[in-house]
Formats: structure tokens, sequence, C-alpha cells
């Protein structure tokens, strides 16, 4: 619960006693000198007369009166100060890809992913795509910064030991055959769709493809193989889209590309015959120059 004390924060306790017969203070001074006491896995800490308190769970003022309230059955002019660093516990990790990357208190109430990115100075304008990794509890939580923008229901609560980095999206796909442009292309967007990543390869060629036969050619690993009832049944999967039918086209538009898809635009019949046919005519054309130079 944010804002309260949690196991291994550390708190400086100062006790303040005017009263000069004070059994706290000594040799004249007015306070006890400052105590920093880290809270013990069991939520509690000890203060001398007092033995151990139980502050785990309480918020520092909270704490600090129950302290005072105690420490007056022995000396009933003691005032208590408490004030609190917090420890892994109650801190979140901003780890890179900021402005101002560091450690940050969760003291003030309930803190965001998108809070936490804002305190940290924001994500810099010349980072594409970025994609916000949360890691809690040995698991690790990915998405687009875009989206958390998108959809403010995404944005997670952060709790202590969270670690949060936003790095620059990496994820490709390769584009190959009669395309507008053969190359490795990051993706365009957070979740691209085989529309649009033909669309951000230039389209396909006018002249040289086939818009029956556009081929999604992905590898799955071998932990996503199942049975058949649910997932893929082979490793290597071959999709076939037809662009020339209406089906085809919303198909495109709703077939989500994976990391390191190929997308492999056929060519049509008509170019593999033309490029055939060439190269036979070739074949004959060096041949009559053979036999014209034997006959010279």
């Amino acid at each position: 619960m944010a804002g309260t004390i949690r196991p291994g924060d550390k708190l400086d306790l100062m006790v303040w006693d005017s009263n000069e017969t004070s059994l706290l203070t000594a040799g004249g001074a007015r306070q006890v000198p400052p105590t920093q006491i880290t809270v013990a896995p069991d939520g509690r800490i000890f203060v001398p007369y007092l033995d151990r308190v139980q502050v785990v769970c309480k918020t520092t003022e909270s704490a600090r009166a129950e302290i005072q309230d105690r420490l007056t059955v022995i000396a009933p002019s003691a005032q208590v100060q408490l004030t609190m660093t917090p420890g892994r516990a109650n801190s979140v990790d901003l780890v890179g890809g900021v402005g101002a990357p560091g450690s940050y208190p969760l003291t003030e109430g309930s803190l965001s992913v998108l809070n936490l990115i804002a305190l940290g100075g924001g994500v810099g304008s010349t980072m594409a795509h970025p994609l916000v990794r949360l890691s809690r509890g040995g698991n690790t939580y990915i998405t687009s910064l875009d989206r958390l923008y998108e959809n403010p229901e995404l944005d997670t609560m952060l709790q202590g030991g969270d670690q949060v980095i936003v790095v620059e999206d990496t994820r490709k796909f390769l584009a190959l055959g009669a395309a507008g442009r053969e190359q490795i292309v990051k993706f365009p967007t957070d979740r691209p769709t085989a529309l649009e990543a033909i669309a951000s390869i230039g389209g396909v060629n006018d002249s040289r493809a086939d818009p029956k036969a556009i081929l999604i050619l992905r590898e799955y690993p071998s932990s996503a193989i199942s049975n058949g009832v649910r997932g893929p049944v082979a490793r290597r999967v071959i999709f076939v889209i037809d662009m020339t039918t209406a089906d085809g086209l919303f198909s495109a538009g709703r077939f989500r590309i994976n990391p390191d898809d190929v997308v492999y635009v056929s060519e049509s019949p008509l170019t593999a015959f033309n490029s055939v046919a060439g190269l036979i005519g070739s074949v004959f054309g060096l041949a009559k120059q053979v036999d014209s130079t034997v006959v010279n």
C-alpha cells in the first residue's frame, strides 16, 4: 500500500523532551540524538524503553503518534519526530529511456506507469515507437507507450520493487519478392496488420507481382506448438492472402504481423514465363553466335 511503512524502509527517529529530569535525555540536553532504524522483515522497529514496535502498514504520522503516546508513560512532555526514507519494497526503479532515471518512492498515494515516466522527465522525441517494460516478481510485461496513451485503462498502478524501462521498438519483418522494395522493415505501428506491412514497403510491384499470392512465412517457437485444439500444429507455417478479393482485403486488414515474419510477394505467372523465355532466348542467341564462329 503506497504511502505506508514497509519492511526495509529506513526511519529517522528524533525524541524531544524539555523536562530537566527526563529519563530520555542526559546532561541538560533537550533531545535524544537522532537514530536511523531499518524496519525489520517482521514489520517492527526497536525503540528504547518501548522494546519492539509494530510500524508496518502504518503511515509515518500514525507510527509517530503511537510511539509518542507510549513514551508519555515515562516522559509526559516527550515529543517525537519521525521521517521515512523508502526502501526497496516502498519504491520503484525507472531504469532508462527517460530524462531522469532513478529510484522513486511510493510515498504520495498511487503511482502509475505513465505517472512514473512523467516524473522521470518523459521520453525523448528521437526514440521511435517506444516500448515500456515492467518487471515485477520475476515476470516482464511489455506494451507500447502509444498504446498506454490510447488506452488509459492499461496504465498499471505500480507496486514496491517494480522496475520500469523504456526502450526503442526493435521488432521487424522481412519483405521479399515482387514488393515495392526488398528490405528489413521495422514495425510501422504497435501491432501492424498485413495490409499495413504491405503499405509500409510501398505496396506490390504492378508489373511483377501476383496479388493473389501474398505469402506470410512464420516460424513459431517449440513452446507454442499444440495438438491442434488451440495454436499452430507446426513450427513453420505459410499464410496466403489473395488481395484481389474483398474477403482477402478484409483479412489482410485483420491479420497481425509477428516479429521476424517474412512477407513474400509472389511474382505473377506471366513474369515467370517472360523470365524463362528471356533465358531461353539468350541461350539460343549464344548458340547462334557459336555456330557462326565455327563456320567462319
